[in-house]
């Protein structure tokens, strides 16, 4: 069927995607199925997207890490429980702030806190640094990486506010990376964690993106330093779907490995 000159769908186009989209009472649909936990409340299953905000120096890297670990090793880190399915095993971690060295570095972490070797790559862990590219090609390179990456199931964006030139521009429209988010999490039924500074006066996430975020996340995450001990951590939800988990903290130590 032909589109009109603008890309606007045709009638006949319009009627199929109104026929895909019509919801019945007695059709059976599957839930998606969990994978991210906090103890025993739901942050993550497939098809969705979530996020962790938090202030400069809050550990906002230390606790992606510890969610990365726990997917890898299929367990509990931290408090993070994962449950991928064989087929969704993959997880892929993309960083666009820090230099390859600093890349390294939280790819050793994450492979001591699941257990395995920091010397050896693991087949089920993909670390891309894209800090060098453009936001356009960091774009292109992530939308390549979900297509074709095989068993995919947990994707996780250290710095999503590197895909637009500006926070607050509109030139990328805050809305199209949720929409982007949504189309990729159901296409390839994978999950995304995404992380976001907050405002420096204020407990928001920065920019537009950061309003849409809340908008529109499966979870969203607080990652806060302690007000009366600054080596200490604190994780809470601020938005979200299932039940509230009890916020929990953490504190690391010079191999930057928790020590409870």
């Amino acid at each position: 069927m032909e589109k009109t000159n603008n890309n606007i769908p045709t009638a006949e186009e319009l009627a199929i995607y109104i026929k895909e989209a019509t919801v019945s009472v007695t059709n059976t649909y599957e839930q998606s199925p969990v994978v991210l936990m906090v103890d025993n409340s739901i942050i993550g299953t497939l098809g969705n997207f979530s996020a962790s905000i938090g202030k400069a120096k809050s550990k906002k890297t230390f606790n992606v890490s510890a969610i990365a670990a726990s997917a890898l090793a299929n367990g509990t880190v931290l408090h993070y429980r994962s449950s991928f399915p064989e087929n969704k095993r993959t997880i892929l971690y993309i960083d666009t702030e820090q230099g390859e060295p600093h890349c390294q570095k939280v790819l050793q972490r994450i492979l001591c806190l699941a257990g395995l070797p920091k010397d050896a790559d693991s087949d089920n862990l993909i670390m891309l640094g894209l800090r060098k590219y453009s936001p356009e090609m960091r774009l292109a390179i992530v939308e390549q990486a979900i297509g074709t990456i095989p068993n995919l199931g947990l994707v996780i964006i250290d710095g999503i506010r590197d895909f637009m030139y500006d926070i607050n521009s509109l030139r990328m429209n805050a809305n199209q990376y949720n929409l982007q988010f949504m189309q990729w999490t159901d296409d390839r039924q994978i999950h995304i964690h995404t992380v976001l500074h907050q405002n420096k006066n204020d407990e928001h996430a920065r920019g537009h993106i950061g309003t849409e975020l809340n908008n529109k996340a499966e979870t969203i995450m607080q990652i806060e330093v302690d007000k009366e001990d600054k080596t200490v951590s604190v994780v809470e939800a601020v938005h979200i779907r299932d039940r509230e988990f009890e916020p929990f903290a953490f504190r690391i130590n010079e191999e930057a490995i928790p020590d409870w």
